[in-house]
């Protein structure tokens, strides 16, 4: 005899928006109406006899009994479509076009690919890195991953990080300016800024009380990659995301002065919500997630 089980829409629609953080979000995966992703959460409470959220205005929290509902289902489900992504495998080519930006392709993704090959051998990627990828989506990618401020509220998005900002330059120039900011020594020297991030700097000098600095010139990049080998070139500061500077482990730069500044930008996958029910759009999505890109 098979014992009676949830419904699967109902623990998907769970597992959603325990990963999401947010109903609405969750609803736009799923293609689903808020009332009837409501109905969904409502038949497993009803099925469990116990709420799995509490609800206060808009946001949903998880119960004690919310999280171990997770914590003993989230693996089997995970596991479960692991295994009919396998057993439909028709051995034909599923192709994604994802836009990337080149420093986060080259320091987060491509190191973690290898794992997304194993769990899909069927799945291809073509990258764009060329920027301005919100604007091609649904063209000529798919989805992309983008440095914002926050996205376009039409489309399906997730936040892959929060970040710090960084003053970058060699040790050699870190050691003459000291460990504390200097506005005459700063504003002799030469700073190196993102086309995309110029707020990063705005912040950082704001931060650090520097809203008078005058420095002797500001040299614009479209290149994190760039930025980053120019300040190990001795070529200024280069005012860059704490996580690019601790992923390139290179030895020819180092930090100016130990103060920690917010980022207006984070990182973000992004996509239109019709694209989720692409399936290598849905299988790029939901490994990420997974893995913590």
């Amino acid at each position: 005899m098979i014992r009676r089980l949830p419904p699967l829409r109902s623990l998907e629609a769970f597992i959603r928006v325990v990963r999401a953080g947010s109903a609405k979000t969750a609803a736009a995966e799923l293609a689903l109406s808020p009332s009837a992703l409501s109905r969904r959460l409502g038949a497993l409470e009803e099925f469990i006899g116990k709420p799995v959220f509490e609800r206060k205005h808009q946001l949903l929290k998880l119960t004690d009994e919310g999280q171990q509902l997770y914590d003993a289902v989230a693996p089997l489900i995970d596991e479960m479509a692991d295994r009919i992504d396998r057993l439909i495998d028709t051995g034909q080519v599923l192709r994604l076009r994802l836009g990337v930006l080149p420093l986060f392709g080259s320091q987060r993704l491509f190191p973690r690919l290898g794992e997304l090959r194993k769990l899909h051998p069927q799945l291809h990627i073509d990258i764009d890195s060329s920027a301005a990828a919100e604007t091609k989506l649904g063209d000529t990618i798919d989805a992309a991953i983008i440095l914002s401020e926050g996205p376009d509220g039409s489309l399906h998005s997730v936040r892959l990080d929060h970040n710090r900002v960084y003053a970058i330059a060699t040790p050699e120039l870190v050691a003459e300016l000291g460990p504390r900011p200097d506005l005459a020594k700063l504003n002799r020297q030469t700073f190196l800024v993102h086309n995309d991030l110029p707020m990063s700097f705005e912040a950082w000098k704001r931060t650090l009380h520097l809203e008078a600095l005058q420095p002797a010139a500001i040299d614009h990049f479209d290149s994190g990659q760039l930025i980053l080998e120019a300040a190990a070139q001795g070529l200024g500061i280069a005012i860059m995301h704490d996580d690019h500077y601790k992923r390139s482990h290179d030895p020819r730069v180092a930090r100016l002065y130990d103060i920690e500044v917010d980022s207006p930008y984070s990182y973000w996958f992004v996509c239109r919500p019709r694209a989720l029910q692409s399936r290598p759009v849905r299988l790029f999505h939901d490994w990420m997630i997974k893995a913590g890109l």
